[in-house]
Formats: structure tokens, C-alpha cells, sequence
């Protein structure tokens, strides 16, 4: 089963990568950018049938390594 997972960061948390990618994409001409929040995307493949034990096993991932759950959200979907 294939499945997405997206971390981005929580509103508020200040996001300097956003920022900076803000201030490149205007000096590249790229107009009407008003705001860039960064994060992160992963494709993930596991190896279960059931869609219910593929989300649970993907929000424990996210919870244990591939989000910091004190400044990121995360998204699950199974695709």
C-alpha cells in the first residue's frame, strides 16, 4: 500500500527556510508570492492490506521520528 505523509510546521512557529525561499523566489521575478511556509513530504510503501493498520502504523512513525510533534503537524493518506 502506498501512503503520503506530510509535516509542516505549526502556525506561529517562525519559518526562516520559508522566509528565505520568499526573498529568492522575488529576486528570481516570480511575482504575487506573498508568503512561503516550508515542509516536508514522504512517499512511503508498507507492506499491509489494511488501510486502518497502515494509518495507525504511519501516525506511530510520525509521532516517534518523522515529525517534531512540538512545532509540526502531519497529514496521513493513503493513496
Amino acid at each position: 500500500m502506498k501512503a503520503r505523509v506530510t509535516v509542516t510546521l505549526k502556525t506561529g512557529v517562525l519559518d526562516p527556510q520559508g522566509k528565505a525561499i520568499e526573498g529568492a523566489l522575488k529576486t528570481l521575478g516570480v511575482e504575487g508570492v506573498s508568503s512561503v511556509r516550508q515542509g516536508k513530504v514522504f512517499d512511503i510503501e508498507i507492506d499491509t492490506a489494511d488501510k486502518t493498520r497502515a494509518e495507525a502504523e504511519l501516525k506511530t512513525a510520525c509521532e516517534k521520528l518523522l515529525a517534531n510533534t512540538v512545532v509540526e503537524n502531519y497529514r496521513v493518506e493513503i493513496l
